[in-house]
């Protein structure tokens, strides 16, 4: 079975956590503050989950899971993200991390630069335009009318291919948003984020986004 790496054990992260867990996964979760602070986690998702550094995450993980602020991406153990699948869950949030002119100007994405931090690494974008407390409450079943859609988007086809299995087991139709430079669609400020949506109007609403504001 399939060893998801974690690094952050945040709100979107602990719930990925879930998720995966409640679908076969094994779980190594990391956080910024050690692997001791996140025992009563590990404790509630079992014995698959294991706490750990995020060197340790990273190495353990056949995919990995980074969902930690945009400003701590240079912190990210790249040598062992080397070649891994890389689900990138980040937002650019200019109150967090400060004004980034590249994003402001709309020249990159938040997942081009987690891809141009981690360059060997395959990078797909997962679970940035859902509230985390949807994510374990709203999938439904292959099939089930008007289920919910989430959007993902990257250059390499097995990233692409991995989350539509992820979504998909954690119940939830996918929407192929393209390379990671289209990424800018869901994100923050535009028509797709966090809206409750079926494939259809997710389609329509990655349609109508605008690049800048």
């Amino acid at each position: 079975m399939t060893t998801l790496g974690i690094i952050g054990a945040g709100h979107i992260g602990s719930q990925i956590a879930r998720v995966a867990v409640a679908n076969g996964y094994d779980v190594v979760i990391a956080n910024s503050r050690g692997p001791e602070t996140l025992a009563d986690l590990v404790a509630e998702l079992g014995p698959r989950a294991k706490a750990a550094t995020a060197v340790d995450a990273a190495e353990a993980g056949e995919a990995v899971v980074v969902t930690v602020p945009l400003g701590a991406i240079d912190q990210l153990p790249a040598e062992q993200l080397a070649g891994k699948i890389v689900l990138d869950t980040n937002n650019y949030y200019f109150e967090r991390d400060g004004h980034i002119e590249a994003l402001d100007k709309g020249e990159t994405t938040t997942s081009e630069l987690l891809q141009k931090q981690l360059p060997t690494s395959r990078i797909a974008k997962a679970f940035n335009h859902i509230l985390a407390s949807d994510i374990t409450t709203d999938g439904t079943p292959a099939g089930t009318p008007g289920r919910r859609a989430l959007a993902t988007a990257g250059d390499d086809a097995e990233a692409v291919a991995f989350v539509t299995r992820f979504y998909d087991e954690a119940g939830f139709d996918t929407v192929n948003v393209g390379p990671l430079s289209e990424s800018w669609r869901v994100e923050r400020d535009r028509p797709a984020y966090v809206v409750k949506q079926n494939a259809e109007e997710l389609t329509a609403n990655l349609a109508k986004a605008n690049r800048l504001p």
